[in-house]
């Protein structure tokens, strides 16, 4: 390069270039804090997070993409060439930070986006740390493949090797990984969600507790803790009591005597069963119980009374309310609940059973 004459004085290249390269990289430095103030305030506006993990995780990457682009800057505009063996080693270091730059901006996003969006999906929550090491190792693995080869180094040889011991690796976790895309399977469809009453197919009734990479825990009433594999759970039977909605059904199993006024005791029943739902917690109380009269049983007249609750647990109480309730109330109103006897008959002239001691 040539020297520079200003002003009759003549200035060398190894002046004017820093005084060139800090002027650029205060420039943008100084215009990249005015954007990105501005920029943030307006994506605190906006309802979605996305836009403020973006301008995190771009801060820092973006200032080295200032540093580097001095460099080329100067090269384009003073021919500046990296020539000697000196300058040519400074080229392939700022060539090394544009590449880490923008790894430390992938790695950064998707960090950020991890931590930020573990609490809305079940399967993160308890698994944010160990997906964030997956992806962040996945993202510095192929930045350094692509910085090995930007500096010439031939990386088919390392990606056939780690192909090879990809395989591996996946054979190893097998069981695994079945689980772990199972659980990522529960995650897209949605068949249960953290807090929710199920029964499994074993027989096991509980909150769904925690939706893991490997295994759903759910939380029985005894407060114990069913561990069921992701893979054995999506290719079982679970009723899910939350589903369409976390309002259902109680009923309730009653019979009276084949000499009731079966009217009557259908207005009392549900009289008993309004104020139930009315007074208990957990009940509906704009839901109007009925009843259902279903068998002539061998000592009464069996009938289901319809109750409703607003979730699965809602409905032990609200039996329990009502089992008392009605038995005070048929009792008071003369309505006889049966109870099964037996009677032996002796045949005529016989005598009892005698029984002896030798």
């Amino acid at each position: 390069m040539n020297e520079v004459s200003i002003f009759g004085f003549k200035i060398g290249p190894f002046i004017y270039v820093p005084v060139f390269y800090f002027f650029w990289v205060t420039t943008l430095l100084i215009l990249k804090r005015i954007v990105f103030s501005r920029v943030h305030k307006f994506a605190q506006k906006t309802s979605t997070q996305f836009d403020d993990i973006f301008l995190k995780a771009l801060d820092f990457p973006l200032v080295l993409f200032i540093f580097v682009s001095g460099v080329f800057v100067i090269e384009n505009i003073f021919g500046f060439g990296f020539e000697e063996d000196l300058l040519k080693w400074v080229g392939v270091a700022f060539k090394a930070t544009t590449i880490i730059a923008v790894i430390l901006f992938i790695d950064r996003l998707f960090k950020g986006l991890i931590e930020n969006y573990s609490q809305k999906f079940d399967i993160l929550k308890g698994s944010g740390g160990m997906i964030n090491l997956a992806v962040r190792a996945v993202v510095i693995g192929l930045g350094l493949l692509i910085l090995l080869d930007s500096f010439g180094v031939s990386i088919t040889p390392i990606i056939a090797s780690l192909g090879v011991g990809s395989l591996a690796i996946a054979l190893a976790l097998q069981p695994t990984l079945e689980n772990f895309f199972a659980g990522i399977q529960i995650l897209i469809d949605k068949p249960i969600k953290v807090g929710q009453f199920v029964k499994l197919e074993s027989g096991e009734e509980g909150y769904v507790q925690k939706i893991g990479w490997r295994s759903t825990w759910v939380r029985m009433l005894p407060n114990n803790v069913v561990v069921m594999p992701n893979k054995v759970l999506v290719n079982s039977k679970v009723l899910n009591y939350y589903y369409p909605e976390t309002e259902m059904a109680v009923l309730v199993q009653a019979g009276v005597h084949y000499d009731s006024d079966l009217e009557h005791v259908e207005r009392i029943t549900i009289e008993v069963g309004e104020d139930v739902l009315k007074t208990v917690q957990g009940g509906v109380p704009e839901f109007k119980p009925f009843i259902r009269y279903h068998t002539f049983n061998d000592f009464s007249i069996d009938f289901t009374v319809i109750l409703r609750a607003k979730e699965f647990v809602d409905g032990y109480l609200i039996k329990h309310e009502f089992v008392k309730r009605l038995h005070k109330r048929f009792k008071e109103e003369g309505i006889v609940i049966p109870y099964p006897i037996r009677t032996l008959d002796w045949n005529p002239g016989s005598d009892p059973v005698k029984l002896s001691r030798d």
